[in-house]
């Protein structure tokens, strides 16, 4: 029975969702409910590159598409028969299904637990993968079809006697086998293959997991004629240079491009039809705000991971999709930026767009050395931004992006959070931040010294000093950017001027706080004493104080009829400031 473009299995009344379960054959099996996307399967077929390449964030449905294309390819799946998995559904009623379904031998792997912390344990992992692969193939080595050089070729991979350029060739050794013995070219799936070059990035082995699998992947994809077709699918596009320098009949799918884009991902339609057979329909507006806003080619797509555990988890709203994954790319890249991007992080939080150039191709180095454009389309092909949308000119690529949902909004809170904890603990961040709204200033200034002491470094006020502060603030609230309780405001208009930083409460019972921030004017080449400097400090945060009430800063809380604001002057020379406070 279908919904719509939901498959229901004869489970009317009875909603078995495949949290988890990424195999298509177990999924129709056991009768679980799921989005029928088989017409993915025809798009492929229809598909003229030879060598795809499908870039889209975690948990969006690849590896169960690639599944979903193993079982309706293979005769058989680990000596088990295929056919009949795809009858009643849409592929069924297209021309293709007979033409092309159980035709093909299919080689199958996956790179998604190649997390190791070295190349050396990386090389193993993999080489017991490809053993695995090989296993399944076992029979190949009493081919009839099959040179003895063939057969010795496969024997040394198959039994971990092969060395580094061996198994280089290993992909390229199986096709061969593959097609000679069954007299057809197979198809190539590759599932997650940037999951050791994520590990190669963050612990130090990159250039050396790089080199290899260009040479995998290059022996197995470039000019292969024995080759039928190769799916490949992963997270981020790596450059072609970096990694597909000899694949020279690729066409990459990033996020950005429409071609499959409605097939990874929940659509508006797939969405309502779900919550109708989950009798939630009425918490549709809700689920958008917190799990839609992907726009993906011509799409604008829902979570699916988040959709499914949210309806079965009976309608509670929680953060499904950010805890499925460490994070470790995203909250390095954040911490090493610092302050680079604190005005339009601060932008994003308040629900503004952010128009920035951007490159479909992840080149790691760029990353390391800060690049904006790599740092910001890394945060797109990830799903932590999304694009509202792009432009292709002579120039390059660019998008305007923007937080996609409320879920993704409250990921980037915990991790600023945790980046200004990680030397104290939340259990401190949380007392830091409650003595600043509750107006104890004693404590905050206490806490705020340690970090300036211990935190920050004099380099990196450097360029622009009274920017890096504003920034320092902007992050050590960070938990209050997406909170019900408080608006945050940076370098707004209101009175006669620009105020710095503002924490605006929706509750007269709570704070407003107002803050404005002085670097300290260089004096020469002249070294201060400690008590001039003390003293230059006190009437540069006197001059912060005094410029709020003179430019009448607080016009805009005024206006919302709040009354409890407390201004803060703020100066800064290197680690040593000083606060001034009033309360209204």
């Amino acid at each position: 029975m279908q919904l719509g473009c939901f498959t229901c299995l004869e489970n009317e009344g009875l909603m078995r969702l495949p949290i988890g379960e990424s195999d298509f054959k177990a999924v129709i099996d056991q009768k679980y409910n799921f989005v029928d996307k088989t017409l993915f399967i025809k798009d492929v077929i229809e598909e003229a590159a030879k060598v795809i390449l499908i870039t889209r964030p975690r948990r969006f449905g690849k590896t169960f598409n690639l599944s979903m294309l193993q079982y309706f390819f293979a005769k058989d799946v680990n000596s088990i028969p295929t056919q009949g998995l795809f009858d009643g559904l849409k592929i069924s009623r297209e021309s293709v299904y007979e033409e092309y379904q159980g035709q093909y031998p299919v080689i199958s792997l996956s790179f998604k637990d190649v997390k190791e912390n070295n190349f050396a344990s990386a090389y193993d992992k993999i080489y017991e993968i490809i053993m695995n692969l090989y296993d399944g193939f076992s029979y190949l080595q009493e081919s009839e079809f099959l040179t003895e050089f063939q057969k010795s070729s496969f024997s040394r991979v198959l039994t971990g006697k092969a060395n580094q350029a061996q198994l280089e060739n290993a992909l390229q050794t199986l096709t061969k086998c593959l097609f000679f013995h069954h007299r057809q070219q197979p198809i190539v799936l590759i599932d997650e293959y940037d999951t050791p070059i994520h590990a190669g990035y963050l612990n130090g082995f990159y250039d050396e997991i790089i080199k290899f699998l260009r040479s995998f992947f290059s022996a197995g994809l470039k000019d292969n004629t024995l080759l039928h077709k190769a799916v490949l699918t992963g997270i981020l596009r790596v450059s072609r240079e970096s990694l597909f320098s000899g694949v020279n009949h690729l066409d990459v799918f990033s996020v950005l491009s429409p071609r499959y884009s409605s097939y990874f991902g929940f659509t508006e339609t797939e969405v309502t039809d779900l919550l109708k057979q989950a009798k939630m329909e009425d918490k549709l507006p809700q689920v958008k705000d917190w799990y839609n806003g992907y726009h993906i080619g011509e799409s604008t797509l829902y979570n699916p991971w988040s959709i499914i555990n949210f309806i079965q988890k009976e309608g509670v709203f929680d953060l499904y999709w950010v805890n499925t994954s460490d994070n470790d790319l995203i909250k390095t890249l954040i911490a090493s930026s610092g302050f680079l991007f604190k005005d339009a992080f601060e932008g994003l939080f308040q629900g503004s767009f952010l128009e920035r150039r951007l490159d479909e191709n992840i080149v790691f180095s760029s990353l390391q050395k800060k690049n904006e454009t790599a740092v910001w389309s890394l945060f797109l092909m990830t799903g932590y931004l999304t694009a509202l949308s792009h432009e292709k000119t002579e120039r390059g690529t660019f998008g305007t992006l923007a937080i996609p949902n409320k879920e993704v909004k409250a990921l980037f809170r915990i991790i600023i959070e945790e980046w200004f904890s990680r030397d104290y603990g939340l259990d401190w961040y949380d007392q830091f931040l409650n003595a600043l709204l509750t107006g104890n200033i004693e404590k905050f200034s206490s806490e705020l010294k340690k970090i300036m002491e211990h935190t920050v470094s004099v380099h990196d006020t450097g360029g622009s000093p009274e920017a890096f502060y504003h920034g320092l603030m902007i992050g050590l609230t960070a938990s209050l950017h997406a909170s019900p309780f408080y608006d945050t405001r940076s370098n707004r208009e209101s009175g006669s001027g620009r105020y710095d930083y503002a924490i605006i409460s929706r509750d007269d019972q709570k704070l407003s706080i107002l803050m404005e921030f002085k670097q300290v004017k260089e004096m020469g080449d002249k070294v201060l004493s400690e008590l001039k400097m003390t003293d230059l400090l006190k009437k540069t945060a006197e001059a912060a104080l005094d410029q709020i009430s003179q430019k009448s800063y607080c016009a805009e809380i005024e206006q919302r009829g709040l009354t409890r604001v407390l201004k803060i002057g703020l100066a800064f020379s290197g680690k040593k400031f000083c606060l001034l406070h009033t309360l209204l």
